[in-house]
Formats: C-alpha cells, sequence, structure tokens
C-alpha cells in the first residue's frame, strides 16, 4: 500500500516471496505399484532468471520412462511450464517390495536441477496396501560429490551406513548424484547416517549426516585430489652419459680415449722421405769422392802435370809480370822411407822466391 501524508510518500513493506524451484514433481499416479504397471507423473520447470533460456529436461531413475522422457523448451523470464511423463515399473522377486526413485533433471542457464519421488513396486505375493510401506524410518539418501574446484565427480563409490549397522553401496552418476531409498526389506534407520566416499587419484572422505524419519537426508562430499609422486629428475652429467639408462646397478665404464686426427702421421711421412733423400745424396756424393779418388792418378801419369801449385797470373798481363811460387809437395829423397813413415828432417824443400 502507498500513501501520500503531508507530501511524504511512504511505502509499506511487503513480505518478500521465494523464488519457485527450478524443478518440481507435483503429482505421481501411484507410489505402490506391481510389476510392468504404469505410473504417470507431472512436474513443473520454471525459469528464474532474468532472459529466456532453453530448458533441457530429462526423465530417469529406477522406472522405464515411456513418454514425455526429454524435452527442451524455451522459458521465457520467470515463466513456467507444466509437463507430463509416463512410467512403467520392472519386475520385482515374489513376496519383496523394491523402492525406487523417479528422477527429473533440469539443465537450465547452466545449472543442473533435480527432483526425486519413492515408488514402491510389490513382487508376486507382496501386499499392494499401503500399510505395508517399508517401517517408519529415513526415507532416502541423496547428494552430490564434487572436487576441490567444485567440478562433478563420476564414478565414486559411495557407502552409506545407519545407526542401525545397515550399509547401502551405490556410484554416483557422471553428474557426481548419487542416492538409495529405504526398501521392505532393508529401511533406513532415522539418526545418525555416515557416508564414505572413495575413488582412486582422490582421498578418502567421510561426512555424517542426521536423518529424520519420512525424510531424505541430503549430502554434499568434497574429495581433494592426491598429490602425484615427486620425480627427481637426473643430473645433467647423468643425462649426457649414455650408460645413465643401463640402471643404477650396472658400473659404469670408463669411456674409451679417442685421439683427435691431426697432420701428424703426413708429417712424418715427410720428414722421413726428406731423411731418406739426404741419406741417398749422401751416398752417391761419397761413392762419387771414393770414384774421383781412384781415377785421380790416372789423369795425372795421363796428362804428366807435377804436383805442384801454380800462381797464375793477373789478367791482361803476362806471367813476367806476377810472382811467381813453386811449392814441391814431393819428399827431397825421391819418396818416404816407408809407406807410414816420418818423412827426412827439412824434408821438404821450398824454392826462393823469385820476383
Amino acid at each position: 500500500m502507498i500513501t501520500l501524508t503531508g507530501g511524504t510518500l511512504a511505502v509499506s513493506a511487503a513480505p518478500a516471496t521465494a523464488a519457485p524451484e527450478t524443478v518440481r514433481i507435483l503429482s505421481v499416479s501411484a507410489e505402490n505399484v506391481k510389476p510392468n504397471e504404469t505410473v504417470r507423473v507431472r512436474f513443473r520447470v520454471t525459469n528464474n532468471g532474468s532472459r529466456a533460456e532453453t530448458a533441457i529436461i530429462v526423465v530417469g531413475g529406477g522406472l522405464r520412462c515411456t513418454s514425455g522422457c526429454r524435452a527442451e523448451p524455451n522459458l521465457g523470464p520467470g515463466r513456467s511450464q507444466t509437463f507430463d511423463t509416463t512410467l512403467v515399473a520392472p519386475t520385482a522377486r515374489p513376496g519383496e517390495i523394491t523402492g525406487l526413485n523417479i528422477s527429473i533433471g533440469v539443465r537450465l542457464a547452466g545449472q543442473n536441477t533435480y527432483d526425486h519421488k519413492m515408488v514402491y513396486v510389490h513382487g508376486p505375493g507382496a501386499s499392494s496396501s499401503g500399510g505395508d510401506k517399508p517401517a517408519a524410518g529415513v526415507r532416502g539418501v541423496s547428494g552430490r560429490v564434487r572436487d576441490a574446484g567444485g567440478k562433478a565427480i563420476g564414478g565414486v563409490d559411495l557407502t552409506i551406513r545407519d545407526s542401525a549397522g545397515h550399509e547401502f553401496r551405490t556410484t554416483s552418476s557422471p553428474s557426481g548424484q548419487f542416492s538409495i531409498t529405504s526398501s521392505a526389506g532393508k529401511t533406513i534407520a532415522e539418526g545418525p547416517i555416515t557416508v564414505r566416499a572413495a575413488m582412486d587419484g582422490y582421498r578418502i572422505a567421510r561426512t555424517t549426516v542426521r536423518g529424520s524419519a519420512g525424510d531424505v537426508a541430503t549430502v554434499r562430499l568434497t574429495l581433494s585430489a592426491v598429490a602425484p609422486p615427486t620425480k627427481t629428475s637426473p643430473s645433467p652429467a647423468a643425462e649426457a652419459s649414455p650408460l645413465a639408462a643401463a640402471g643404477d646397478g650396472t658400473p659404469e665404464a670408463a669411456p674409451p680415449t679417442l685421439k683427435a686426427v691431426s697432420d701428424e702421421g703426413n708429417s712424418s711421412s715427410r720428414f722421413f722421405l726428406l731423411g731418406g733423400l739426404l741419406v741417398a745424396a749422401g751416398l752417391g756424393a761419397l761413392a762419387l769422392v771414393v770414384m774421383r779418388r781412384r781415377n785421380a792418378p790416372d789423369a795425372a801419369a795421363e796428362t804428366d802435370v807435377p804436383s805442384t801449385t801454380q800462381l797464375l797470373a793477373p789478367a791482361g798481363g803476362s806471367m813476367a809480370d806476377a810472382p811467381t811460387a813453386v811449392l814441391h809437395t814431393g819428399p827431397v829423397g825421391g819418396g818416404f822411407p816407408g809407406s807410414y813413415g816420418a818423412p827426412p828432417q827439412g824434408g821438404f824443400h821450398q824454392n826462393s822466391y823469385r820476383g
């Protein structure tokens, strides 16, 4: 109500209404059915956003869906739409009553939302009256498993244990959802309920919630990833060595010593060749000297030249103009006393100088 008093605008505060649920099951045709009986379900989907969105609706659970199993309506902001679906109950063992969930899942504006409804299937010989429902206890336990970053984890093994020591086992779906329900043969006792989640690569998570009779206990579990073992990186020297790959138990052998290729061999060959040439030249020269010594007496006899040393006249003059000295190299008495005898005293005679 808005009133205007003395120029002042007064607005009376009205209680805020909560936004409707994104998906809600409105009715189920029967909660106690026999195998192969039909169950009709009506539910409503609401777009609580500020713009039009396309909703993806999927009907699942323990009953087989035959019609209205999937829909993708376009909903305007704040608009709702009602849907009908038909399901068929599965078979059950004689004399047993099995509790199964009907699940309605909706993805809208990037968010997944679910609603569940329990239906009891009575096997042959079991009473279908409402009085034969399971004994009073917790209707069920449902929840979701996520990692530390908020991402859903599928395939997680879950063990639920109630206050009476009953254990229930299930596995999370790809969206991280899981649920169990009470049955006639195994009722979930009210009181503390412990849920254990385990999966390879993650630490085991446990949480305890309190279940009340007739209600569904909701559980939220977060798994922390196990850090992978650290690997010690090998040193650069070990990486460079080809023997490192042989293992730690194999002793390292000293690498073979390699000699760098150089011109040492070629230089040695040249030196040997040069030395050989020098030796050959020396031998040739020695042979030539020996031959000349052998041929020297014959040449002297033929030319009849005395063994003297003469001074030649200078160029442009005669022998009379140049001083001449003649040196006799032979012994005075016509020879030495012996082959190795010493010459007689004063055995060398030098002619007088003629000028």
